[in-house]
């Protein structure tokens, strides 16, 4: 089994980037090729505008627009990305579109509700994957990047402002409910990158009040890699002075603390919370987009 370190090590090399880039490229290209488009939806961000156009105009197809669109918001984005990340998203733009360009599939899902629950999940699915990865699929999140980084614009506001503009440009073109069907694909798809985005961060905050606080905590650092903190603590009624161990697991090691913690304290009080993200040493590391 591979240790922490050379996860992480792992996990910022760039074939295993890349690979992210191109699978969740692919599966985002794969949504709105195989249903999206077949059902006149518009997704989000800037390759929902290029189905726009495309829709409006016709030709150069949706591919093509989603690449030239991109061009002056790379340009943009290099005065305050850092270079790593924006070749990444170079990258991950160009899977997209060619996805895009290649994929001709109907999934043919007649119902469209279903059809924009699909798309939705799909391509939340993708640009999860895809966020994973040091880099980007390209679109809005450059310019939130950007923006945040210049003037601490919200990133979320943002997204939410750009997409109303956009479903309020689409009404004309493919009508109310389709909209309305689109605006289902980008709720499904935001509720999937979230998913997608903490489903490998979530950690189990863990707090052990027990005399053997020192054996517990020896036996967690020997047993299981994880690192330990002792708080100190009172007792509200008994005023007696004690320590509280603290610690950080990952998800498959709960029952194996557990198990220690029984086994040195069967009477050790024990307090398991869920965290979405931890950062530094044998956990996560803000990804760096400057």
């Amino acid at each position: 089994m591979l240790s922490q370190d050379k996860l992480q090590a792992v996990g910022r090399s760039v074939p295993w980037n890349l690979l992210l880039l191109t699978v969740g490229g692919t599966l985002y290209a794969f949504s709105m090729q195989s249903i999206a488009v077949h059902h006149e939806f518009v997704s989000g961000g800037v390759y929902g505008a290029a189905m726009l156009i495309n829709y409006a105009a016709g030709a150069p197809g949706t591919a093509v627009v989603y690449v030239l669109l991109n061009i002056p918001i790379l340009i943009v984005g290099r005065i305050f990305l850092s270079r790593r990340f924006l070749l990444y998203t170079l990258y991950g733009i160009l899977v997209v579109s060619s996805a895009g360009q290649l994929i001709e599939f109907d999934l043919d899902v007649k119902d469209k509700t279903l059809a924009a629950v699909a798309a939705g999940i799909l391509c939340g699915a993708g640009t999860g994957i895809s966020m994973r990865s040091l880099g980007s699929d390209g679109g809005l999140s450059i310019i939130a990047l950007a923006l945040n980084h210049k003037y601490d614009v919200n990133i979320g506001a943002f997204n939410i402002a750009c997409n109303l503009l956009l479903f309020a440009a689409a009404t004309p073109v493919i009508g109310i409910d389709n909209v309305l069907y689109s605006m289902i694909v980008t709720y499904m798809s935001a509720t999937l990158i979230n998913y997608v985005l903490s489903m490998f961060n979530q950690r189990k905050l863990v707090f052990i009040i027990s005399e053997r606080h020192r054996d517990i905590a020896q036996s967690i650092m020997r047993n299981l890699g994880r690192g330990c903190t002792l708080l100190h603590g009172q007792g509200a009624f008994t005023r007696q002075d004690r320590e509280v161990l603290m610690t950080v697991i990952h998800n498959m090691q709960l029952r194996r603390l557990e198990d220690i913690a029984r086994q040195a304290d069967p009477q050790a009080f024990i307090i398991i919370e869920n965290t979405n993200m931890v950062l530094g040493r044998g956990f996560s590391h803000r990804k760096q987009y400057y």
